[in-house]
């Protein structure tokens, strides 16, 4: 599948801030529930602490389509490569080709900087297609999830 090569419509990455908190909450819910319920790992109460522990407004977009707030990235820069810490589309925006444009952003950016991306993902989600499609190799498996890189390339 080729990756879109310009946003859809009224689609744009803008800055997150501090008081962002609960909204990208409760968006990251919505994307991650059926998921986490598949596995039976869906509990408010973690999903609460994994994005407190890992939200960081400085790294974080929002994604927006026509103003509506439809998703977030969120995108580490460390010393060896990027961790893409976060990418969730709110379910009712997803299958538009938003995710495949926001992540073709991201690693254009990282390749212009020489730099890998690694993600995980949960075991059994439909994300692990996506970052698969998206040149992503398997690195390794935990319990629940499966550890991603891509390589930087010039």
């Amino acid at each position: 599948m080729p990756y879109p090569s310009r946003a859809p419509d009224g689609l744009l990455l803008s800055p997150a801030g501090e008081g962002d908190f609960e909204a990208l909450l409760a968006l990251r819910m919505a994307a991650m529930r059926e998921s986490l319920e598949r596995v039976g790992r869906f509990d408010p109460q973690r999903a609460r602490e994994r994005l407190s522990r890992g939200y960081l407004p400085a790294y974080t977009r929002h994604i927006r389509l026509q103003g509506e707030l439809v998703g977030f990235v969120v995108l580490v820069p460390r010393e060896k490569d990027w961790l893409l810490d976060h990418l969730y589309i709110h379910p009712s925006a997803q299958g538009r080709g938003i995710g495949s444009w926001v992540l073709t952003q991201v690693l254009d950016d990282a390749d212009a900087q020489r730099k890998a991306v690694s993600v995980t993902a949960l075991k059994h989600s439909d994300a692990n297609r996506f970052y698969l499609r998206h040149g992503f190799v398997l690195q390794a498996e935990g319990e629940w999830d499966l550890y991603y890189l891509r390589p930087a390339r010039s």
